[in-house]
């Protein structure tokens, strides 16, 4: 298995996730083949609020608020660059750490 990429940035950190819609549950389910965070969501794609149901996941479980969180690209793609504020890339790794 790759190993989970994330990139320091100013004040924070960026990461690739890549998104399953229509699951059953909520969960980080693994790291893809090249580097990316896999993330199932319940939402639907035609709801329209799969980028919101992401950026709250993310902050529930990173711990930090809805507006450090933003998706810097792919809003409308299932693979999003996503960059949080406030949170180093080692704390990041460990709050991200695939459901068991």
């Amino acid at each position: 298995m790759r190993k989970f990429e994330i990139k320091d940035a100013v004040g924070g950190a960026a990461f690739t996730v890549r998104v399953v819609t229509r699951a059953a549950r909520m969960e980080i389910a693994g790291v893809q083949d090249d580097g990316a965070l896999k993330v199932r969501l319940t939402a639907s794609p035609s709801d329209g609020n799969v980028n919101e149901q992401l950026v709250e996941f993310l902050a529930k479980r990173l711990q930090v608020p809805v507006k450090a969180i933003e998706i810097v690209a792919g809003l409308n793609s299932r693979e999003k660059l996503i960059s949080v504020e406030g949170i180093n890339p080692m704390m990041l790794e460990e709050r991200l750490a695939p459901d068991a």
